[in-house]
């Protein structure tokens, strides 16, 4: 895991602590990367199954 997924999963993992799923809008503002470098953390996390979607609850699971 790269220092900039480590912030990724840090945010997402702290804004879904209190119920809120981070929008790009946010995730952007507080990387300060664009939506492409923040898709394709987000994406690796994914593939190293840090990071679950899902779908019917529509929220981030760890």
């Amino acid at each position: 895991m790269t220092d900039f997924e480590r912030k990724v999963y840090r945010i997402i993992f702290n804004m879904t602590r209190f119920g809120k799923n981070p929008s790009m809008e946010q995730l952007k503002r507080k990387t300060r990367k664009d939506e492409h470098a923040i898709r394709d953390a987000v994406k690796n996390l994914m593939r190293e199954r840090m990071l679950k979607w899902d779908k019917e609850k529509e929220k981030w699971m760890f």
